[in-house]
């Protein structure tokens, strides 16, 4: 199991272990809900029952004061109308409001509307309960009620809770993140300056040697002398491509085709005769490159085709100029193995690989030059398995075009 499948194994566990704490939080809460909404039920059946005593009581005192300390302790919203809908009585609501128009008193003000807006929202929440008692006018009356405040803010008070953890951890998450991702940059940085150092004296030592070896045996146009001289030049490259990691390359204008087809021409010599190579599409266009750096994103690509083709095969870099976005498309199509669907964005990640021996480290290294460098972007464009697969790469042109007026 590769590093990638390993990290994405973690997070899924990690996920999991959230979803149930999560639901262990919200189930727990919604425990004490129900029994509030119980108590809050027999609350309110014993409010209307002693509304139901008080009326039929109406003329008798006895028992009106013990009525009407069990009223006052009920915390529940009531609305109390008749059978026409008229307000009769409320409790549990803004005591500064009142339903009657009557003479201004300090601190209380006329507002029928208030009224209405809470007889229709306990409308929504709860059936009315009739009162079984008639008063001494034959009038039926209705009871009305919604939940308390408190219970109220306790069923929506888990979502909240699970949105502030979401949150943090979200937050510690991007941090820890940010923070790992800075580090392992500055490893990487440490590591490429350090490899482009020690290659620095080897590379000058074969220099010397081959320009020995041709002058001694008198070999200065041997084709040999020449490759080898080539790869020296190229070991030359490769070492200014990790002193440039970490430091602002510059990038300069050039015609997109020539790049790639230089480096194909070095590449070709040194693949199997077998695979066959192919640029087309526009051989004009221009783009913001640097050149070392361009060719190492070439170079890996062309790798992982050539790789993923396994006896004879075909690899084709078509260049695209998109004038609307002013932008350049360079598509790399091998006609290899192809790439799961599911592992398009996978392909990217530090340490992917299907090869027994590989790194997983070219892919990776590829995005974060088109990406961070040369401000661009690289996906997989499409992929079958068994057929093929389809790199993209997209630039800005180095070109504006001005519309032009008729």
């Amino acid at each position: 199991m590769n590093p990638y499948e390993k990290k994405r194994r973690w997070k899924f566990f990690l996920l999991v272990f959230a979803i149930v704490i999560g639901g262990a939080s919200v189930f727990y809460s919604d425990f004490f809900v129900k029994k509030m909404e119980r108590e809050e039920r027999l609350q309110f059946q014993l409010y209307v029952k002693v509304t139901e005593q008080r009326l039929l009581m109406y003329d008798d005192d006895r028992y009106t004061g013990l009525v009407d300390l069990i009223t006052s302790n009920n915390k529940l919203p009531v609305i109390l109308t008749d059978d026409k809908g008229e307000f009769v009585g409320y409790q549990g609501l803004d005591s500064t409001k009142t339903y009657y128009n009557v003479e201004k008193k300090q601190g209380i003000a006329y507002d029928p509307g208030y009224f209405q807006r809470e007889l229709r929202a306990m409308k929504k929440q709860h059936p009315p309960i009739p009162i079984n008692g008639l008063d001494a006018e034959g009038r039926k009356y209705y009871i009305y009620h919604r939940d308390s405040p408190t219970l109220t803010q306790l069923r929506y008070f888990p979502y909240i809770q699970l949105g502030v953890i979401a949150l943090f951890l979200l937050t510690a998450y991007v941090a820890f993140s940010s923070a790992r991702k800075a580090e392992q940059d500055q490893v990487w940085v440490g590591m490429a300056k350090e490899t482009a150092h020690q290659l620095g004296t080897p590379i000058s030592s074969l220099m010397a040697w081959v320009e020995l070896m041709a002058t001694r045996f008198n070999a200065e146009d041997d084709p040999l002398i020449a490759e080898m001289q080539n790869d020296i030049k190229r070991l030359e490259v490769i070492t200014d491509r990790f002193s440039k990691i970490g430091s602002k390359p510059i990038l300069e204008d050039h015609v997109v085709f020539t790049v790639i087809h230089n480096f194909v021409e070095y590449f070709r010599l040194r693949t199997s005769d077998k695979v066959i190579f192919n640029i087309t599409g526009d051989e004009q266009v221009r783009a913001l490159l640097n050149v070392p750096l361009f060719d190492w994103v070439t170079e890996n690509l062309l790798k992982n085709a050539a790789n993923a083709i396994e006896n004879e095969g075909k690899i084709t870099i078509n260049i695209i100029e998109n004038l609307a976005k002013e932008e350049v498309f360079i598509d790399v199509t091998d006609t290899g193995k192809g790439i799961a669907r599911s592992k398009f964005d996978a392909v990217f990640q530090p340490g992917y690989t299907t090869r027994k021996r590989g790194w997983g480290l070219g892919l990776s290294l590829t995005k974060r030059i088109i990406d961070n460098y040369h401000s661009g972007e690289i996906f997989v464009k499409e992929s079958e398995l068994g057929k093929g697969t389809t790199f993209r790469i997209v630039l800005k042109s180095s070109i504006t075009y001005e519309p032009t007026t008729s």
